[in-house]
């Protein structure tokens, strides 16, 4: 199998983990004008791609598992745009801080390796809390014509669920990389 078809297969899977986490593990939150939040982790399987992978592909992974999540869900495919642009930028921003300027794959040592996941994973759900409910409150409000005190009290309610879901993110990234870095350091180690 070449190295191409090997890639694609992997951003496949890792886009299936996401569609699946979002889908089938998430706690929704009704908000006025029809609105909806969510909490789940599916943006810690889109850092743990580019972790495992590179910034390229766990962008990719996520961008199209979670935008077929949002077609797909009745209360959610008006965001799949939204959530393509956001998805892909988690991934390429986790995965190029972790790979070129930590050089994850690299490392050997358990705390080197926890601090540039710990760091890498930060910086990109950082940008995810400022741009996914500021993107959210310019569509609610500009494009759907939501009124000025419901997309406010969206766009409060969002970024703290936004930003909880970031913490848990982080958390669950870093601990899972520990799990499967050994391994997928060996099945990789060619195609990266």
């Amino acid at each position: 199998m070449g190295k191409s078809i090997k890639k694609l297969t992997l951003i496949a899977l890792f886009a299936v983990v996401c569609f699946v986490t979002f889908s089938y593990a998430k706690i929704n939150i009704p908000l006025p004008a029809g609105s909806m939040i969510s909490i789940h982790v599916a943006n810690a399987v889109v850092v743990l791609c580019a972790f495992l992978l590179d910034g390229k592909s766990g962008g990719l992974a996520g961008a199209i598992g979670l935008s077929i999540a949002d077609i797909l869900d009745p209360v959610y495919f008006i965001s799949a745009p939204k959530t393509f642009f956001l998805k892909f930028c988690i991934g390429f921003i986790a995965g190029y801080i972790a790979h070129h300027i930590f050089h994850l794959r690299e490392l050997n040592d358990s705390k080197k390796i926890s601090k540039a996941c710990i760091i890498s994973g930060t910086v990109a759900l950082a940008f995810n809390v400022i741009a996914s409910p500021l993107i959210g409150y310019i569509f609610d409000k500009f494009i759907l014509g939501i009124n000025d005190v419901s997309a406010n009290l969206i766009l409060a309610w969002s970024s703290g669920v936004t930003l909880f879901n970031a913490v848990v993110c982080i958390f669950v990234a870093w601990g899972l990389y520990m799990l499967l870095y050994k391994s997928f350091k060996r099945f990789t180690k060619e195609l990266f």
